[in-house]
Parts: structure tokens; C-alpha cells; sequence
């Protein structure tokens, strides 16, 4: 099994579950509440690590008592944190998330020491990234690490893949065009590009100007339509898989461990994608972020009962 280098953000996430927003001034009373580990970096790299990955994690935590559980978590699920490092006075990233009952979910994230992970942490872990087959980033972290760590998995011929979430507007089209991988949604597709994204159309063609900007494989996830491939090896689309959503939080990011550790065993795109699709869709059928993504038993039998 290939390696596969995570480099980014972990979460403490702080999730409860209501029936609506309250307006500014009112309180609420909310139905439930539950605390788990997650963060984007973290939760693709135990996506993938479930799935039977050998996954690297960099990142950092703080000088806090989530620090001790984030760690404990990555040991549990067999992640390589040998590179993730406390912060000391700072800290761990909190996300509160609302979840309400039609299962669609808002976010708040506060990086606290995920900001702190630099360019010199990836120097430091050099010898363990050339490892790797593929390294994966998302932007819960500071920019001048993200673009860091594509000129380093360029420099070293690594393939490397950019989830850009959440989206920030002016990402560096030198930058851009060096990745390998680009897996936005459709809202972050919209703001990167400047277009207008409100049909499969409008995605492909945004999808296009990416790809003739020189990245090599645009995937867009559609949620549960489904996600759309744009790229070197021309276009197509996955379904999507109907399902009774629960809680869509994390959805993305079990797509991305998923779609990175099948990729990185065979490069077989279409496979990947198929498989990181039902992976998210199963996903959401439970509750929370990693605890509701299945293991490779658990998975192969939601497979079986599509």
C-alpha cells in the first residue's frame, strides 16, 4: 500500500444539533450535543486510514486538553503523527457546528496552532514526505505553507492534490497550476474562478478554464448528484447515490480520503471517484464527522446493498 502525506489542519468539533438558527437576540434551547476529532486534514487522513491507507499526518495542536484526544485519535486509527507537534500557549483548532434537522449543517472554524504549521515543518519531515505517493492539502492552514508544500511535491515529482476549503478568492494561478489534483464544490469552484456555478454546465466549463489554466485533473463534487471529472483524460460524471441523509458535515472530506487512497493504489480515476462517492454518501447516513465514516469492512457492505 502506498503512502499517502496529509498535510493540514485538525479540529476539536463542537456539534450541536438544532432545529433552526436562532435570530440575533434569542436563545434557544438545542436538542442534542456531541464533541468529536475533525478538522479537514484530519478527517481525510482517517477517511483514508480506515479504508487501510498508510497515512502521514502534519500538522500541529496546542497546549490544551484537546491536544492529548487529537493525538490519542490519530493512534487509534494507525495515522503517522510522529510530525504532529504541540504549540505551547496556543490553542487547539476548535470548529463549533450547527447541525439542523433537514441535516444540512453551518461551520465556524478557529485555527488556533493549525496556523502555527509552517513551512519549515514540511523541511523538517522531508525525508518521510519523498515516501509518499501522493500528498494532499486543504486550507485550514496558512497559505505560505500550502504553496510550500506544492513547490516541494513538485520539486521531488510527488503528485499532489488541493481541496480548497474553505475558499478563499486570489489563490496563486502560479501555485494552481502545478497541482495535480484540484477537488473543490461547487460553492468553492464559483468563488476560485469567478463564475458562475449553478448547473452541471456552468460547473464543467468552470472546471475547463482550471484545467486550461494548467491543472492536470479538476474533480467537482456535486454533493449528491454525484461528482463531475474534467482533465486529462477528457470528461465524465459519477452519480450520485440516494440515501437519508442524517448529517452532511464532513461529507467532503470522506470523499477526498477515500478518492486519495484508491487513487494512490492503482491511478485508476474513474474507480476513484466511483468508490469516494458512495464513500460520502454512506457518510452521511450517520452521525458526525470521522465517526461516521465506515471502515473497509463497513464499506464493502453498504457497497453490496446498492
Amino acid at each position: 500500500m502506498n503512502k499517502i502525506a496529509v498535510i493540514g489542519s485538525n479540529m476539536v468539533d463542537l456539534i450541536t444539533y438544532i432545529d433552526r438558527m436562532p435570530a440575533q437576540g434569542e436563545t434557544l434551547e438545542a436538542p442534542n450535543f456531541a464533541m468529536g476529532c475533525g478538522g479537514k486534514g484530519a478527517n481525510q487522513a482517517v477517511a483514508a486510514a480506515k479504508l487501510g491507507a498508510d497515512v502521514l499526518m502534519l500538522s500541529k495542536v496546542g497546549d490544551d486538553m484537546f491536544a492529548d484526544n487529537t493525538l490519542v485519535n490519530f493512534t487509534r486509527y494507525g495515522i503517522d503523527a510522529q510530525f504532529v507537534q504541540r504549540v505551547p500557549g496556543v490553542s487547539s483548532g476548535v470548529a463549533p457546528i450547527f447541525v439542523q434537522s433537514d441535516s444540512h449543517n453551518s461551520i465556524l472554524i478557529v485555527k488556533g496552532a493549525n496556523a502555527h504549521l509552517k513551512p519549515a515543518d514540511i523541511d523538517a519531515a522531508q525525508a518521510a514526505l519523498r515516501d509518499c505517493a501522493l500528498i494532499v492539502l486543504q486550507l485550514e492552514i496558512e497559505l505560505e505553507t500550502v504553496y510550500y508544500a506544492i513547490e516541494f511535491a513538485k520539486a521531488n515529482g510527488i503528485p499532489v492534490l488541493l481541496n480548497p476549503a474553505p475558499a478563499v478568492k486570489g489563490l496563486s494561478r502560479e501555485h494552481l497550476s502545478q497541482l495535480d489534483f484540484f477537488i473543490p464544490n461547487e460553492t468553492e469552484l464559483a468563488l476560485i474562478t469567478g463564475q458562475t456555478v449553478d448547473s452541471l454546465e456552468s460547473a464543467r466549463a468552470a472546471a475547463l478554464q482550471l484545467v486550461q489554466d494548467g491543472i492536470r485533473h479538476v474533480i467537482v463534487t456535486l454533493g449528491e448528484k454525484g461528482a463531475l471529472y474534467v482533465g486529462e483524460e477528457g470528461e465524465f460524471r459519477v452519480e450520485g447515490i440516494k440515501v437519508d441523509a442524517r448529517d452532511t458535515t464532513g461529507a467532503g472530506d470522506a470523499f477526498i480520503g477515500c478518492f486519495a487512497r484508491h487513487w494512490s493504489e492503482d491511478g485508476d480515476m474513474r474507480n476513484a471517484m466511483t468508490r469516494a462517492v458512495a464513500y460520502s454518501a454512506c457518510s452521511v447516513t450517520g452521525l458526525g464527522t470521522q465517526s461516521s465514516y465506515p471502515d473497509a469492512a463497513a464499506f464493502a457492505h453498504f457497497l453490496d446493498t446498492l
